[in-house]
């Protein structure tokens, strides 16, 4: 029986650490790397760039996932990386997808639900 309750427990924790966030920002950047171009300089949008952004919005499932996509998303929007935060704001959108927040350094994405 304590054997069986060890068990049980292991899965239970294992559980509770794996609900955490799946979603890092490394995969968020490999999401999104074919989006880079477009986000410098505009023009037409990539096909594999809005590929990364259903991927990335089917995987944001949980409230911890979005907030982690959405910190991110934030880190995007710095200036000094040298992309245009206007046009990062609009590619969900331009994809067809709706995020629950505005990709801006302004968002507070401990709100992020």
């Amino acid at each position: 029986m304590a054997r069986t309750s060890a068990v049980c427990s292991i899965f239970l924790l294992a559980f509770l650490v794996g609900t955490a966030s799946a979603i890092t920002c490394g995969q968020v950047d490999s999401d999104l790397t074919s989006c880079l171009g477009y986000a410098r300089k505009g023009g037409e949008i990539p096909p594999g760039c809005c590929a990364g952004v259903r991927t990335l919005n089917n995987l944001a499932k949980t409230t911890p996932d979005r907030q982690t996509a959405c910190n991110c998303l934030k880190s995007l929007v710095n200036p000094s990386l040298g992309l245009n935060a206007n046009i990062v704001a609009g590619i969900p959108g331009k994809c067809g997808v709706n995020i629950p927040y505005p990709i801006s350094m302004q968002t507070d994405c401990n709100k992020v639900r």
